[in-house]
């Protein structure tokens, strides 16, 4: 009896281990090692800079990503491109203004993943998911869709994604051809992008 109850205990231990690293999983940014830049292009050039994730998490189930969300630090701002300190300021100062993202009123932006769909036939460092999920910029949701370089297991998601967002679609109206006319060379292009680098670890 005491051989029996010391194998079933055994056997109960090693399918609880087992199973354990397949069942659902909830990973969160590494906030050190995860970066999101932005890009945006007008008329007479460019510029670009970072902004900073906040707080976020991917639920995981069975190895399968199926839903997330991130909040983005919409006060974080920087740019990158300008190196006088002066010009430097008054870009991020306008781009926090209610011309652009209203930071002050809408300190925060985020990403609301609905799903992670695989994409079937991709190779190595090709996009291998498609990403769907609601994205809010000042207090305006928006669906979009993107893809993504995902690596998922037991330890840690990577995740690398090109996200072109329509600024005109969140009433960030300043300079845009949808708004105002003849814009001449103060014209600027509605498209812009946010390029992630993620890192994840089990929460």
């Amino acid at each position: 009896m005491k051989k029996t109850l010391l194998l079933i205990t055994a056997l109960a231990s090693i399918l609880f281990f087992s199973f354990k690293p397949h069942g659902t999983m909830t990973y969160r940014p590494d906030l050190e090692k995860s970066t999101v830049g932005w890009h945006a292009k007008k008329v007479t050039g460019e510029h670009m800079g970072n902004v900073k994730i906040k707080s976020g998490s991917i639920l995981v189930d069975h190895h399968a990503p199926s839903r997330g969300e991130f909040v983005i630090d919409m006060t974080s701002i920087t740019c990158t491109d300008l190196k006088d300190a002066g010009y430097n300021a008054k870009l991020v100062g306008h781009l926090k203004s209610d011309d652009f993202f209203s930071v002050a009123k809408y300190p925060e932006a985020t990403l609301k993943i609905k799903s992670f769909t695989p994409v079937a036939g991709s190779r190595a460092g090709e996009a291998n998911y498609t990403i769907k999920g609601d994205l809010t910029i000042k207090g305006i949701t928006k669906e979009i869709s993107f893809p993504a370089v995902m690596t998922v297991t037991d330890r840690m998601i990577t995740a690398k994604a090109d996200i072109k967002i329509d600024r005109s679609e969140f009433d960030v109206r300043y300079g845009s051809g949808k708004f105002f006319d003849n814009l001449g060379d103060k014209l600027i292009y509605d498209d812009f992008t946010l390029s992630v680098d993620l890192t994840a670890v089990p929460n």
